[in-house]
């Protein structure tokens, strides 16, 4: 865990703020007040500041509260029940020392207020703290997402992840293929070699499934015990199987002696369910479906791989 607390934000990365005020003076004090320590977005309306927000996720967005149009108050609705967005940080800017005001504007989600005429050694220091408080709370989050034994995805993160994947092909009318992972003989590995050993073999095994999924949409995470779960976006049934075979050739390559198994090293199975993502189907029952190829695969042989297209 030490390595990806260390490596999660490097220090050289700069947070990233969204300023959205209809004045473009104002816009202009904020940005030289912000511009060297952080990357800058701006937007002038409520719709613009929306569009900027879900395109670059920033970590901060200023955000004046008094604009034609939408207001920011209901911009900051807006971002706040999208889960892409929710976890952006609002700070409200506003020409009112209005405790009304500032009240809806923390019960809607905001993390604090800026008032005009700006203080630039004020504003800055605000900005600062809150960069902390969100980039603190990322690395907690991130944490909380990440299965401590072999450093994938936990089942919580795949909870939030796929949804968020099946929305994306549905969108763009493109294949999801899901594939089931299970290492063979995992009990007797662990009756043989002893649960430390076993420990090990898992992050090998799930490291090396990680070194195969090239693209940077593509999914891991551990679903259970020695079992992983891959999520690969925008492929079909044929391209999935390829994928699968070469996580399983990568696994048996690794030559981990596991005598007790008939191949006597470790070995994976591996079953793939591929469909095109409708709001008439369900990702649950892609689960199942690929469930019950890895099931076909193990019973056929292991060490390979059984796939299906839904209809």
């Amino acid at each position: 865990m030490d390595n990806i607390e260390l490596n999660q934000y490097p220090n050289d990365t700069k947070g990233k703020i969204v300023i959205v005020d209809d004045q473009p003076l104002n816009i202009k004090i904020l940005h030289q007040i912000f511009s060297e320590e952080y990357e800058l977005f701006m937007a002038t309306n409520g719709e613009q500041a929306i569009a900027i927000c879900q395109k670059v996720l920033p970590d901060l967005v200023l955000l004046d509260i008094e604009m034609p149009g939408m207001s920011g108050f209901d911009v900051c609705q807006h971002l706040k029940a999208d889960p892409e967005t929710a976890g952006i940080g609002i700070i409200f800017v506003t020409g009112h020392f209005d405790e009304v005001q500032e009240v809806k504007g923390f019960q809607l989600g905001a993390v604090d207020f800026i008032h005009k005429p700006i203080n630039p050694i004020i504003t800055a220091a605000r900005v600062k703290n809150q960069f902390t408080l969100k980039r603190q709370s990322d690395l907690l989050h991130s944490i909380a997402l990440l299965d401590s034994l072999t450093g994938v995805a936990n089942r919580r993160h795949l909870d939030q992840r796929l949804p968020e994947l099946w929305k994306q092909c549905c969108r763009s009318k493109l294949p999801l293929s899901i594939v089931m992972l299970d290492v063979d003989f995992f009990k007797r590995f662990n009756d043989r070699y002893g649960h430390q050993e076993g420990d090990h073999c898992l992050r090998l095994v799930a490291q090396t499934i990680n070194s195969v999924l090239r693209r940077p949409m593509d999914y891991i995470a551990r679903y259970g015990g020695e079992e992983f779960i891959c999520i690969l976006p925008e492929t079909p049934l044929s391209g999935a199987l390829q994928m699968a075979q070469r996580i399983v050739d990568a696994v048996r390559a690794l030559h981990i002696e596991h005598l007790d198994s008939c191949f006597k090293e470790i070995t994976i199975s591996a079953g793939i369910a591929s469909v095109q993502p409708t709001s008439d189907v369900t990702w649950f029952s892609l689960i199942e479906t690929a469930d019950q190829q890895l099931y076909h695969a193990k019973e056929n042989g292991r060490n390979q791989v059984f796939g299906l297209e839904v209809s």
